[in-house]
């Protein structure tokens, strides 16, 4: 009898020669078991193998369905994508930002600030720098103190670096059921596993937290409170307030990411629990990638673990986009920046509801992503593999699932990155590609 990988491997070779088409639905677990004489513990095992291989996906109710073959070795989300128009990525630029930037650039080589810029930038950066970020962080009556402050080169490395402090290799990581993939990169490597925890149209709920945690205990969990990547929920402050109630009775640590907090005016789940809330941030979208570094406003007494991992991993921030970071966000044009943008993101987020009359969009308005669900005769992994076709890079949700079989019938469309004329034209584009269907189109 055939083991589980041999089947996976067989099944494997169909799917990357074409024999299985993307799009192509699997048979049920128990009819695959019956046509194969196995267990239908076997064929889960199997079903499981191949989501694992990133060669098929499942979608709750509905099945078990083929997806793209692809080349590409970096997760979703790292990288620009390399079709002409990208909606995988959110790179929000606004028109007065290259002026602003270069003013203060400008303004920092005629300060004393360039001393500093050659010598190496340790993770507690100086008084001053601290002082600065805890100001710039600071939203609705929550302001970060600036002992608390903790430097890393960006944001994804501020993540990497605060959760390698929190979880040890083989722990377990609350998560919402749909998170960011970087973010489950991470996890991997550092040997952690991810906890699916549900949510609602408020965010993550807390009795699903006690659940999970009673199930076996967490280490901590991730979550993202504000214009929440990929579905764009965004939390009131009673459900910021009953999570941190959860934190506190069962001790545990969350990682906030608040990278799209800027967006908004809520005040940070840190606000309402600041013993157990580790605030992560960068000016990867407030200002730019390429003059980014990274921010934790972490509770004092994880500070010190904290600074070790940093130093640990190497991720420590780099002199002069840290020092043009500080510039921009002392002379106000970091905020400005960040002004724009908020009318920029909810402008663009608007036409994408007019453009997309095919798909049903949900999330905050104020996002500069939307979430959209498919009509019932696309796959979602299929649909993306079409908009590709047309030069347009989408991520389909099984991206994000945590569970390989729970991927919604969804894609998330980044909106920051064309221009806007462009922009609309490929959202015609994917609106009237949701009103076919892929047997119209091969």
């Amino acid at each position: 009898m055939h083991g589980f990988r041999e089947i996976a491997d067989a099944l494997s070779a169909q799917i990357m020669s074409g024999e299985l088409k993307p799009g192509e639905r699997l048979p049920p677990q128990r009819d695959f078991a019956y046509r194969r004489g196995i267990a239908a513990s076997t064929a889960a095992r199997v079903y499981s193998e191949l989501a694992r291989r990133g060669l098929v996906t499942g979608e709750t109710g509905r099945g078990t369905f083929v997806r793209l073959p692809t080349s590409r070795q970096a997760p979703a989300l790292t990288e620009p994508a390399t079709a002409p128009i990208d909606l995988e990525l959110n790179f929000p630029i606004v028109d007065e930002q290259a002026a602003m930037t270069g003013r203060a650039v400008a303004a920092l080589l005629q300060g004393s600030a360039m001393e500093d810029v050659p010598r190496p930038i340790g993770a507690t950066g100086t008084p001053a720098a601290r002082a600065i970020v805890a100001d710039h962080l600071r939203r609705g009556a929550w302001r970060a103190d600036p002992e608390a402050i903790v430097f890393a080169g960006n944001g994804r490395q501020a993540i990497a670096a605060t959760l390698s402090a929190l979880a040890p290799p083989g722990s377990r990581f609350g998560v919402e059921a749909l998170t960011y993939p970087v973010f489950k990169g991470l996890a991997a490597r550092l040997g952690i596993t991810l906890v699916p925890i549900a949510c609602d149209t408020r965010g993550m709920l807390p009795d699903a937290i006690l659940r999970a945690h009673a199930a076996a205990p967490l280490s901590g969990l991730y979550v993202q409170p504000s214009l929440q990547n990929p579905v764009g929920t965004t939390m009131d402050a009673e459900r910021r307030r009953e999570i941190a109630a959860v934190l506190e009775t069962t001790r545990l640590a969350a990682i906030e990411d608040g990278i799209y907090g800027f967006l908004t005016d809520e005040e940070p789940l840190a606000h309402y629990a600041p013993a157990h809330a580790v605030l992560v941030d960068s000016l990867s979208k407030r200002i730019a990638p390429g003059t980014t570094a990274g921010f934790i406003a972490a509770p004092l007494h994880m500070r010190g673990q904290i600074i070790s991992s940093v130093r640990s991993g190497c991720w420590a921030p780099s002199g002069f986009p840290l020092a043009l970071g500080l510039q921009m966000m002392s002379d106000g044009s970091a905020q400005r920046i960040g002004e724009l943008k908020r009318e920029d993101a909810m402008s663009r987020n608007a036409l994408a509801r007019r453009h997309l009359g095919n798909l049903r969009i949900d999330g905050d308005p104020r996002a500069y992503h939307v979430w959209a669900t498919l009509p019932d005769h696309w796959r979602a992994d299929t649909f993306a593999m079409f908009a590709a076709r047309r030069g347009i890079a989408v991520v389909p949700g099984s991206a994000f699932a945590v569970s390989p079989g729970h991927a919604p019938n969804a894609v998330r469309l980044a909106l920051a990155s064309p221009p806007l004329a462009v922009l609309a034209d490929s959202l015609d584009v994917l609106n009237a590609l949701a009103a076919s269907s892929p047997d119209q189109i091969e």
